[in-house]
């Protein structure tokens, strides 16, 4: 069994038109919405094995919160991927096809409309995750490269949506 849980960065700040996209960071909604997601996580027994993350400010600042959360040590147990910022779906099906079998549970923080994308590749369904959100995905798989796009050409959907967690819940 894995469970892979996709995470939509925390709310960023538009506030300085002249910052690069990638170097957004969160506005105020995102620094408080982004440790209250990953202790409301945590308290419901959520530690992923891995944690990997977009490079872009806004998601990697996400990223450490949630770890922060779960006791993880940032440095340790963050893994920053710059090929995750700007991803297609696709993309995103083939990193996580290729996380180390002995991760049971990962959480992978990017951005939409991939982040929603993935979710309705892998389970079939059509959400729009709102920022901060988390989806907990779970495949009755024993290794990361059995997982699949579904819906293509008649293909059925790898995994099952058990869980949407969003700030407003």
């Amino acid at each position: 069994m894995k469970t892979l849980f996709i995470v939509r960065h925390a709310k960023s700040d538009w506030g300085d038109p002249a910052l690069d996209d990638h170097d957004r960071p969160l506005n105020a909604r995102g620094r408080h919405d982004a440790p209250a997601m990953g202790r409301r996580l945590a308290a419901r027994g959520v530690t992923p094995d891995l944690i990997l993350s977009s490079t872009a400010l806004r998601a990697r600042t996400t990223a450490a919160a949630l770890a922060e959360a779960f006791d993880l040590e940032p440095g340790a147990s963050v893994l920053l991927d710059a090929s995750l910022y700007a991803a297609s779906v696709s993309h995103l099906i083939e990193t996580v096809r290729g996380f180390d079998d002995a991760v049971g549970a990962a959480m992978l923080v990017g951005h939409n409309p991939e982040s929603s994308g993935l979710v309705h590749r892998l389970t079939g369904e059509a959400i729009d995750l709102p920022t901060c959100a988390v989806a907990e995905v779970a495949f009755a798989l024993d290794r990361w490269a059995d997982v699949s796009a579904g819906g293509l050409a008649g293909a059925s959907y790898p995994g099952t949506l058990v869980r949407l967690d969003t700030p407003k819940d």
